[in-house]
């Protein structure tokens, strides 16, 4: 059992470079079929597409994940908010004052 775990672990790494490569050469093939004609922009190169994921990864934040963590969080709030007793629920009111106080912009 060990060493099949060892072994997934060794495919993880190729799968992830053959996954960048394949996004880039996609990126470059639909680049150099649209973008030239319509806009007369140049003909990149593979390395220059993997430049542009790079960049919108790091301008936008993309390829996901980042809702992930938030919708983690909700949840083990929420599922500690239902294992609290009212009065638990109560002093961590009074303690923390009303939700939606929280989220008001002017307070």
């Amino acid at each position: 059992m060990k060493t099949i775990f060892k072994f997934k672990w060794l495919l993880f790494p190729p799968l992830i470079l053959f996954a960048i490569a394949g996004f880039s050469y996609i990126t470059m093939l639909l680049w150099n079929c649209l973008l030239p004609e319509l806009f007369h922009l140049p003909v990149i190169s593979f390395w220059q597409a993997l430049g542009i994921l790079i960049l919108t990864r790091l301008l936008f934040g993309g390829f996901g994940g980042h809702a992930k963590h938030g919708r983690h969080f909700r949840s083990h709030v929420r599922e500690k908010w239902d294992n609290m007793t009212p009065e638990e629920r109560e002093k961590f009111m009074q303690h923390h004052g009303n939700a939606r106080d929280w989220c008001r912009r002017d307070a």
